[in-house]
């Protein structure tokens, strides 16, 4: 289903969350949502990671809130007297990301709840297939709502994309040793099963749609490509290649895990 887009009307509060500012807004359709600004951090590289990686885990059926397009009028600014912010959203005029918010969500803590195995792996799959940094136990990036785990903050992942040079390709058979210090590798005793089901549900057609989905203007900036198509082709290909086994990705977080059980 293509992603919704919505009209940012009222900025609420920002979360104080690492270096990248979001914040809560209230959109044209009366629902509230955690902007992530084009302006902020790595700009539109971060928000085309967490439309890739979010987008990934829903077509996988992994819990992950839903992601709009939201549209920002940098006049929103006027009433807000902090500068950071006021320059965050003037420089963020325009198509921006933001995800669903989740009145009375906690962070997931990993002493207090464990997952089951099986959710546990495809999680640890999807992160170790899109090279994601950030879901390690001092930053879990996982909400419990209601009592279930919803997958947020992908920004992080793809960072082979910062540095689009003749190698780039080559990197899609990254292992990506960082798994080792993914949150749930410890109770991902499924990776085996993980690896199918993942590999069954996210295809090469399932992919150029997710691509297809990247806007033009994000894919202008610091670009090495001629045209956002050629971007877009190049993003495609890089997940094909990733997709096709065997895994080396799997077999490092299979190996990694090993070394803790």
């Amino acid at each position: 289903m293509p992603l919704r887009s919505v009209i940012a009307t009222r900025y609420v509060t920002p979360l104080h969350e690492g270096g990248s500012l979001p914040a809560i807004v209230e959109a044209d359709d009366e629902g509230m949502y955690v902007l992530k600004f084009r302006g902020a951090g790595q700009g539109p590289k971060a928000l085309i990671a967490e439309l890739l990686g979010g987008e990934l885990a829903r077509a996988a059926q992994l819990p992950v809130p839903e992601i709009v397009f939201i549209e920002l009028d940098g006049s929103l600014a006027r009433t807000e007297p902090d500068p950071e912010i006021q320059s965050l959203l003037q420089a963020s005029t325009g198509r921006n990301l933001a995800l669903d918010y989740l009145p009375g969500s906690v962070m997931f803590d990993p002493v207090s709840v464990t997952p089951d195995g099986a959710l546990a792996s495809r999680i640890v799959w999807l992160d170790a297939f899109i090279t994601n940094v950030d879901r390690t136990a001092r930053n879990t990036n996982m909400l419990l709502w209601h009592r279930r785990l919803q997958l947020i903050d992908h920004g992080a992942a793809f960072y082979f994309h910062h540095a689009w040079d003749e190698n780039w390709l080559e990197r899609s058979q990254d292992r990506f040793p960082m798994i080792k210090d993914h949150v749930l590798l410890p109770v991902a005793d499924e990776l085996a099963e993980a690896d199918v089901y993942m590999s069954s549900q996210l295809t090469p057609e399932i992919l150029a749609r997710l691509v297809e989905a990247i806007p033009d203007d994000w894919l202008l900036h610091d670009a090495p490509f001629a045209t956002p198509a050629e971007h877009r082709a190049a993003y495609h290909q890089y997940l094909v290649r990733r997709l096709q086994s065997p895994h080396a990705f799997i077999e490092e977080a299979r190996r990694a895990r090993s070394l803790l059980v």
